[in-house]
C-alpha cells in the first residue's frame, strides 16, 4: 500500500504510463529537449552550484537556537482550516504564522532556518509560497494556474526543486528562492514526481512512470545524466538521501508488501533494511545519519520505529493501539522525533507528539481538538552530542 500522506502534500497518486524515456539538460521553461539516459550512476563532473550572495549584517541568518527550544513547524485547523504555526519543544510560544481564509499547509524550512516554504490555495489552487520564519514577507512564488507541489530547498538554500502540473502532466521543475528562474527538469509523458536533492546539491532524485512502473532515477541537478536507479518491476517510489550522499533509500513492494530498501551508490548494492511481514514506509533519515526513523503495520496498526542505518536494532517508539506516525520528523540534533498520533476517540484528528529517539516516554506537544499535523523541525540548532544508537 502506498504512504497516504502523500495526499497531504498536494502529490497526485504517479500513474503508470508505459512510455519510456529521459531528459537532456534542463532549459528554461518551456524548453527541454530530450536524450539518452545512462544506465550507470553519473559519475561525470557537475557545473557548480551558485554561490550564496553577499550578505550585509542586517540580512544574516538568524542564529542558531538552542536544541532545548528549537522551533517546530506544523499544519493545523485550530482556527477553521489550515495554517502554519510554530511551538517549542516544551509547548510554549505557540504562534499562527500565516493567520489566511485559505488553507496553508506542509511547512518545510530552509537550510538556515531564516525561511520557511509551504503550500497554499490563498490563491484558488495549489501553489508554492515563502515566508520568513517570523510568517512575515510572505511570496507565492509559483503563480501558475496548474498545480504546484513538494517543495524541496537545494543544501545551499538558494534553489527550490518542486513537482509541477503546468505543463499537461507533473513534471519536476526548478526556481530560485525567490521564484525567478523557473527551469523544467524533466520532460517525459510519464509522471515524475517526489524529488529529494542531494546533500552536495549537485543531483535530484525522483520518482518516475516512464518505465511502465514507478522507478527511482537520479539526474544531475540542471536535468541532465538521468539514471534508473532501482529498475525493478515492482513499484518503487519516495526517495531519501543519506545525510552523507552515499546511499538513497527508498519504499518498494518487490517483496510483496511495502518495504524500506537502501542502495549503495558506489557499489550499487540494493538491501532490503526492514524485511517485516507488515508494511514499512513514510521514513527519513536522522540528520547525524544513523538512525532512520519510519511507520510500520507490523503489529496491526501503524506504530511509529527506528533502526539503525545498517537496518538492525528495530524498534517500537510508540508503542500504542491508535494510529501513529503518520508523519514525522527528526530534531536537528537528531536525539528526538516529533510524529503525529490519532488520540482516542478522535479519529481521524492527530495531535503531535515527542518521543526520544532512543525511546523512553512520550510526551504530547499539542492538545487541541482540531488536526494537528505534518510536524517540520527546524534543521539546525546549537548542538548537545548525539546519542549513539
Amino acid at each position: 500500500m502506498r504512504a497516504p500522506a502523500l495526499w497531504l502534500l498536494g502529490i497526485v497518486p504517479i500513474l503508470g504510463l508505459a512510455l519510456a524515456g529521459c531528459t537532456a539538460p534542463a532549459t528554461p521553461v518551456p524548453e527541454a529537449p530530450t536524450a539518452a539516459a545512462t544506465s550507470l550512476v553519473p559519475t561525470s563532473t557537475h557545473p557548480p552550484s551558485p554561490q550564496p550572495p553577499s550578505l550585509t549584517p542586517a540580512q544574516e541568518p538568524p542564529p542558531a537556537p538552542s536544541c532545548d527550544v528549537a522551533p517546530i513547524a506544523f499544519t493545523s485547523d485550530r482556527d477553521g482550516n489550515g495554517e502554519i504555526y510554530i511551538v517549542k519543544p516544551d509547548g510554549t510560544g505557540m504562534t499562527n504564522l500565516t493567520n489566511n481564509s485559505a488553507r496553508d499547509w506542509a511547512p518545510v524550512w530552509s537550510p538556515d532556518g531564516a525561511h520557511i516554504a509551504f503550500m497554499s490555495k490563498r490563491d484558488g489552487n495549489e501553489e508554492i509560497y515563502v515566508m520568513k520564519a517570523d510568517g512575515s514577507e510572505v511570496k507565492n512564488l509559483t503563480r501558475n494556474p496548474a498545480g504546484d507541489w513538494r517543495p524541496a530547498w537545494s543544501p545551499d538554500g538558494l534553489r527550490l526543486v518542486f513537482t509541477s502540473g503546468r505543463d499537461g502532466n507533473e513534471e519536476i521543475y526548478v526556481m530560485s528562492s525567490d521564484g525567478s528562474g523557473v527551469t523544467r527538469l524533466t520532460d517525459d509523458p510519464a509522471t515524475d514526481a517526489l524529488p529529494s536533492w542531494s546533500p552536495d546539491g549537485t543531483r535530484i532524485a525522483f520518482v518516475s512512470s516512464r518505465g511502465g512502473d514507478d522507478e527511482i532515477y537520479v539526474m544531475s541537478a540542471d536535468g541532465s545524466e538521468v539514471t534508473n536507479l532501482s529498475n525493478n518491476p515492482a513499484s518503487d517510489w519516495d526517495p531519501a538521501w543519506s545525510p552523507d550522499g552515499t546511499r538513497i533509500a527508498y519504499n518498494s513492494n518487490r517483496d510483496g508488501n511495502d518495504e524500506i530498501y537502501v542502495v549503495n551508490l558506489e557499489s550499487g548494492e540494493v538491501k532490503n533494511l526492514t524485511k517485516s511481514r507488515g508494511n514499512d514506509w513514510r521514513f527519513s533519515w536522522s540528520p547525524n545519519g544513523k538512525r532512520i526513523v519510519f511507520t510500520a503495520t507490523r503489529d496491526g496498526n501503524p506504530e511509529l520505529y527506528v533502526m539503525k542505518a545498517d537496518g538492525s536494532g528495530q524498534r517500537n517508539l510508540s508503542n500504542n493501539r491508535q494510529s501513529d506516525g503518520e508523519s514525522s520528523s527528526w530534531s536537528p540534533d537528531s536525539n528526538r522525533v516529533a510524529f503525529v498520533s490519532t488520540p482516542p476517540g478522535r479519529d481521524p484528528a492527530f495531535e503531535i507528539l515527542l518521543v526520544d529517539a532512543g525511546g523512553g516516554e512520550v510526551t504530547r506537544l499539542t492538545d487541541d481538538p482540531a488536526n494537528d499535523d505534518l510536524p517540520a523541525w527546524i534543521p539546525m540548532c546549537r548542538e548537545a552530542p548525539a546519542r549513539d544508537g
